[in-house]
């Protein structure tokens, strides 16, 4: 099984003194792509602080960020598990895994990034800023460019098992899986229900969506399970007590659609 992520806004600071290796980090198909991101992000940080914070989407309280994205190539590194914080990754609860969950989330998990293309929990990365919806000047829209290098690489991280996407629509624009991974690929949708005026009303809302992903890939690595395709993880999903509604893809080559329905955290 392989559970795509989407990376959060906030990111912890601080880590070891051993600096950014690009070639210690998997998906080594990446390398070349990373290294052209990683380029140009450090480069536009380097100059005109204004101009990187409105490239980057940066409020003016955060234009620190700026000079940290400059500083990436000398600063301390941690685990992508330990960079990456906020609702999703807390209600996950990485650090609080037994150890053969633990074994099973290096394994499985991705982290989806704009700087860093996907990476998994155990590769050491700096903290950064830099989502997928960022157009930088060399490069273009981040979400645009690395559907190439992804085309060629994600499709074997896949292999031949489950793909559970629960990215958000930023970051599945960088790579849709196609063909035979697709139909063996379930997107998750997370509803909250509510009775309003005696008639129930379904909506997405962002804490409930983060927390119940988090809390999904947390049974499911703590129980073992390793459904080999949607059908199975629905049933899996069931059994841990989620109210799941499932859409089989009408034609070939499409993913299958889940909606989870939640009332309350």
């Amino acid at each position: 099984m392989l559970v795509l992520l989407p990376p959060s806004e906030g990111k912890a600071t601080g880590g070891s003194r051993s600096p950014l290796d690009l070639g210690s980090l998997s998906l080594p198909g990446l390398g070349e792509a990373r290294a052209r991101v990683l380029e140009e992000l450090v480069t536009l940080c380097s100059g005109d602080e204004a101009k990187a914070a409105e490239a980057l989407g940066l409020s003016a309280g955060l234009r620190g960020e700026v000079a940290k994205n400059a500083a990436l190539r000398s600063a301390g590194t941690r685990p992508a598990g330990e960079i990456y914080t906020g609702v999703l990754y807390d209600a996950l609860g990485l650090a609080s895994l037994p150890a053969p969950a633990r074994r099973r989330a290096t394994r499985s998990l991705l982290v989806f990034s704009g700087l860093w293309g996907a990476v998994r929990i155990g590769d050491r990365i700096p903290s950064y800023r830099c989502s997928m919806g960022v157009k930088l000047p060399g490069l273009g829209a981040l979400g645009a460019f690395w559907r190439t290098p992804m085309a060629t690489v994600l499709p074997e991280a896949a292999g031949n098992g489950l793909v559970l996407d629960l990215r958000s629509a930023a970051y599945a624009t960088a790579w849709k899986p196609k063909g035979e991974v697709a139909e063996r690929t379930a997107t998750v949708r997370v509803l909250q229900s509510k009775i309003v005026n005696g008639v129930e009303k379904r909506s997405v809302v962002s804490h409930f969506n983060k927390a119940t992903k988090g809390r999904m890939v947390r049974d499911l690595l703590t129980a073992g399970a390793e459904p080999k395709g949607p059908g199975e993880l629905v049933e899996a999903l069931r059994g841990f007590g989620y109210v799941v509604e499932a859409t089989a893809p009408e034609r070939a080559g499409r993913p299958w659609a889940l909606d989870v329905v939640v009332t309350e955290l």
